[in-house]
Order: structure tokens, then sequence, then C-alpha cells
């Protein structure tokens, strides 16, 4: 299996780089203020870019195998951060609205890709065993697509 790998450097404060190869640009994350001077996604806006990230990537594999085109996607994901049972702050849901930017109708395979492709998705199926992740898939028009009952 592959082992993917990041090098995070503290620049200062809680800015810190992250390097993830020879070829890709360096990424600055920070803490918002009143921690940090939030010149950079802090943790938890990096959590939400892989999920969306992840899941964006995988319905677009999954379209392409059916000569599918959804382009151009825009894919929102929402946050929830609070208090646990314990006190601490957790993220304690991430909500994902994925529009394509087509409607439901010119995409032939839709219906089977919505199905499936969420299972996929390496990141959010690592993370959704903690964090509860609820999806809405939309089409250009604004109309939800949602799973059959099958899937």
């Amino acid at each position: 299996m592959d082992h993917p790998s990041v090098t995070l450097t503290q620049r200062q404060g809680y800015q810190f780089e992250h390097r993830y190869g020879p070829d890709i640009p360096v990424l600055l994350s920070d803490e918002p203020a009143p921690l940090g001077t939030g010149i950079g996604p802090d943790p938890v806006e990096l959590l939400a870019s892989a999920v969306g990230n992840c899941l964006s990537a995988s319905l677009w594999f999954a379209c392409q195998k059916y000569k599918d085109d959804p382009s151009p996607l825009r894919t929102e994901v929402k946050a929830t951060v609070g208090k646990n049972e314990r006190g601490r702050v957790r993220v304690l849901g991430l909500a994902v609205d994925l529009h394509l930017g087509k409607p439901a109708a010119g995409l032939g395979h839709l219906q089977r890709v919505r199905d499936t492709f969420e299972d996929y998705c390496t990141v959010t199926q690592s993370v959704a065993g903690a964090i509860p992740v609820t999806l809405r898939v939309l089409d250009s028009t604004g109309a939800v697509i949602t799973p059959t009952a099958a899937a």
C-alpha cells in the first residue's frame, strides 16, 4: 500500500508549513485570531477540505467511468465545532453539499454513481466512524439527488 506523508515545520506561533513533496507548493496553516493570525487554513478547515476533496474526486472518478461529465463541480463543507461530553472542543459533524455543474437529466448514469461513489471515498470513510458526515448531491438546477433505497 501507499504511504503518503507530509512534513510540518513551525514557521512561528501557530503557523506551520506543510510540505507534501518536491513538486508540490508549500501550504501554510494557521489558527484564527486570537491564537494565530489566520493567514492560512486551520486544522478543522484542512479536515473539511480533505473530506470535500475526496468526495469530489470520488464522484468525478465514478462519472468518468461512465463517460459522464458533471463539470464544473463545486463542493461546500461546513464543520460543526463544539464541546463534547468532557468539555473538550471537537469537530462534531461535517455537512457536505456537492454541486454538479450540469442538470441531472444530462448525466445518464448519475443515479448509479450517486448510489456508490461515497463508499469509495478513502478519507470520508476513514473519518466517518468518529465524525458524522452528511452529504447532499445537488445538480445545477438545485435538485437534490438522493441515493436509492437499495444503495
